[in-house]
């Protein structure tokens, strides 16, 4: 089973404590032994904004806090690739090719952000296409995918399954409101719906939930099923 897993940088190291980032290869490893074939996309979290804001007061334009940002995610990146201990590729990806190459050698493949204009959740969407992975998961600090932004509307509805096209509709009204923030970005809804890969948005705060996500199918995030084809998800269930 081939899985990419993004994991947002407010997740994995929101305060740089190792203990998270431990705990988060812990997980990996986990999935690895299990047979999985692993990329696992680093977002900036915090930090990144930070460096972005300071920059933007320095006259930086779009492009240059673009490239901070980058620089950001692939730091984190090799703080999970530290914490993996030899079982990752021993520099974060800095193209699909390399992050597919990688995971066919049977390394985890970790990368961080690749060009300007584009998140890591777009990064990780692109990165399950080009390997055509059986399963994209986005370990988020929300559970899952909501009518709107929960932090700013506490009536949202949470969904627990959706189509592709679904989740881009839901998406676009979701970043169409001001102040409002999305599990994952619309670039990202329409990778999904374009490449047909099986998704789940799930709070990945606890890396326990990541694991029991990907092997056993449970979770208390959102499922998002490619258009036309069947709800019944058991690929995943290990004997």
């Amino acid at each position: 089973m081939r899985v990419v897993i993004s994991i947002g940088g407010s997740v994995l190291a929101p305060d740089l404590a190792h203990e998270r980032v431990e705990d988060h290869a812990a997980a990996i490893e986990r999935l690895s032994d299990a047979g999985c074939e692993i990329g696992a996309v680093v977002g900036g979290g915090g930090v990144a904004r930070e460096y972005i804001h300071t920059a933007r007061s320095l006259g930086a334009n779009e492009i240059e806090l673009d490239d901070i940002g980058i620089d950001v995610t692939r730091l984190n990146a090799r703080l999970l690739i530290a914490a993996l201990d030899g079982r990752a590729a021993p520099s974060p990806a800095k193209s699909y090719e390399e992050a597919g190459e990688a995971m066919r050698r049977d390394d985890v493949a970790v990368m961080g952000g690749v060009v300007a204009g584009q998140t890591t959740d777009a990064v990780s969407a692109a990165l399950a296409e080009y390997t055509d992975a059986d399963l994209l998961l986005y370990a988020t600090s929300v559970p899952g995918v909501f009518s709107a932004d929960p932090n700013e509307n506490p009536d949202a509805e949470h969904y627990e399954q959706m189509t592709a096209s679904e989740l881009v509709d839901v998406i676009a009204d979701i970043e169409m409101a001001a102040g409002s923030s999305a599990p994952v970005d619309l670039l990202a809804a329409k990778l999904i719906e374009r490449s047909g890969v099986r998704s789940i948005v799930l709070d990945g705060t606890d890396p326990e939930r990541i694991v029991d996500a990907v092997l056993y199918g449970e979770h208390d995030g959102t499922d998002i099923i490619p258009d036309g084809t069947d709800d019944e998800m058991t690929y995943w269930v290990q004997e």
